[in-house]
């Protein structure tokens, strides 16, 4: 993300300053602050909560030229632009309950992300739409890694005389390692006991064995986009009312799933 955005600013004649709020929304509000200081010309903010964290109140109080990406809603004061969240787990429920799964895990490592809870709504509403009386589990957590780790032990523990689910939908790179961890610790099979969807696409999902399904996000059309708006309000070009702007993700169909791609299923992605 931030090579395109950095691509884009500077074909337009501008410097990206970066920095990270290290998922602090206090530090969040220091810099946009800071960034007011230095009289930036906008802000690109992906914020470590929603619109309506810190950094993006401080941003509507300096009253500065700002577009907010990734963990968004619509804002009634700024651009956004963020994947098409909702759509794209809906996809995932679409293909597991294809694939005939009946007892489904969501699993996210944070409970505060917009975006998690995007992804669970979009995949809780369009499996119960398909079958009312498929069993979904949830287990969200904000806690350390070795809380999480046990977590998942205990949720796995108490459920080895009911049988376990048949399918997870890690909604976070941090989840998917964390999945996949303890299904191989436990010698589950995946996919033949248990198949493995993640949410965001990086290098290692497909360089493991099995290696992972995963939904990617559009990164460089978010980029792309974000700039475009930044740039347009910069410049006086758009003084309108702000747009959301929602970019489509693509299922990429690896090892982690049972091969039961349609051709409906496979135009929507397949590596």
């Amino acid at each position: 993300m931030v090579t395109g955005l950095e691509r884009g600013f500077e074909a337009a004649g501008y410097r990206l300053i970066v920095a990270s709020s290290r998922e602090s929304e206090a530090r969040e509000a220091e810099l946009v602050t800071r960034m007011n200081d230095w009289r930036v010309g906008g802000v690109i903010l992906a914020p470590v909560r929603s619109q309506r964290g810190s950094g993006t109140e401080m941003l509507r109080a300096l009253d500065m030229q700002a577009v907010l990406i990734d963990r968004v809603s619509a804002d009634d004061q700024f651009d956004t632009v963020v994947a098409d969240n909702y759509a794209a787990s809906s996809f995932v429920a679409d293909y597991l309950l294809d694939a005939g799964h009946k007892h489904i895990l969501l699993h996210g490592a944070t409970r505060i992300s917009k975006a998690v809870r995007t992804r669970v709504d979009g995949f809780t509403t369009r499996a119960l739409a398909l079958q009312p009386d498929i069993q979904i589990d949830t287990l969200f957590s904000d806690d350390g890694l070795e809380a999480q780790r046990d977590s998942l032990n205990q949720y796995f523990d108490a459920l080895e005389s009911d049988g376990h689910p048949t399918a997870v939908f890690s909604l976070s790179q941090r989840s998917t390692l964390l999945v996949l961890s303890e299904l191989r610790r436990r010698a589950l099979r995946i996919p033949d006991e248990v198949a493995l969807i993640g949410f965001d696409d990086v290098d290692w999902m497909h360089i493991t064995w099995p290696s992972i399904t995963a939904v990617a996000q559009p990164v460089a059309a978010m980029a792309e986009a974000a700039v475009a708006a930044l740039l347009a309000r910069i410049e006086g070009q758009n003084s309108g009312v702000p747009v959301q702007h929602l970019e489509a993700c693509t299922m990429l169909v690896r090892e982690s799933v049972e091969p039961n791609l349609s051709p409906s299923r496979r135009a929507h992605g397949d590596d």
